[in-house]
């Protein structure tokens, strides 16, 4: 997400005083938003060693795993909300991760860069892989996994029996409502088991 603007029409989603996993949550600022603004209560996932220690700094609870190994740690439903915000695409194992994300929690929100966004499209078209905020990488130095759009999500969603609550798009930080494919560099999908 563009340097995760837009994150307060994320915010939105979350109900105040939610029990809230952050899969991938970085630096932890989010959480840290969420905790300071909404009365959330939550712990983050993140691997990297220094992105752990400013989750601490921020006084953010956070566990050191990797999400290639899942999430049997937590019972069902233990949150209220899961996160999963531009770590989807870095996934190898994309779909067993997003049951598990509706497993642990009672909603879900994801996000990821949309590569159906028209100024990708054009870029492909002129036959060069994109480099965009959202996608700010060449095609062989990034950590991108996969590249996915917002119509790819839909038909994910319902492989995997998850209820689509609210579908938009993003944008320099403002939600696309209207054909957010084709407008939308990250795509936003709130989600509930089926």
């Amino acid at each position: 997400m563009d340097a995760r603007s837009g994150l307060a029409h994320i915010a939105e989603l979350v109900p105040r005083g939610s029990r809230v996993l952050d899969l991938g949550c970085g630096s932890g600022a989010f959480l840290a938003q969420l905790r300071d603004e909404r009365g959330c209560r939550g712990i983050g996932i993140e691997i990297d060693d220094a992105m752990v220690a400013q989750c601490i700094r921020r006084d953010v609870k956070v566990l050191q795993l990797n999400l290639e190994d899942g999430l049997s740690l937590f019972d069902d439903d233990s949150f209220d909300v899961v996160l999963q915000l531009d770590t989807l695409q870095n996934l190898r194992h994309t779909e067993q991760l997003l049951r598990e994300t509706a497993r642990v929690g009672h909603q879900a929100v994801v996000s990821f860069p949309n590569f159906a966004h028209w100024p990708n499209r054009l870029s492909v078209l002129r036959g060069r892989m994109p480099v965009t905020k959202a996608l700010p990488y060449q095609w062989f130095d990034t950590p991108n996994i996969r590249v996915g759009t917002f119509a790819d999500f839909e038909l994910l969603a319902r492989q995997c029996g998850l209820r689509v609550l609210d579908a938009f798009g993003l944008h320099e930080g403002r939600r696309i409502d209207r054909w957010p494919n084709w407008r939308a560099s990250t795509a936003v999908f709130h989600f509930e088991r089926g």
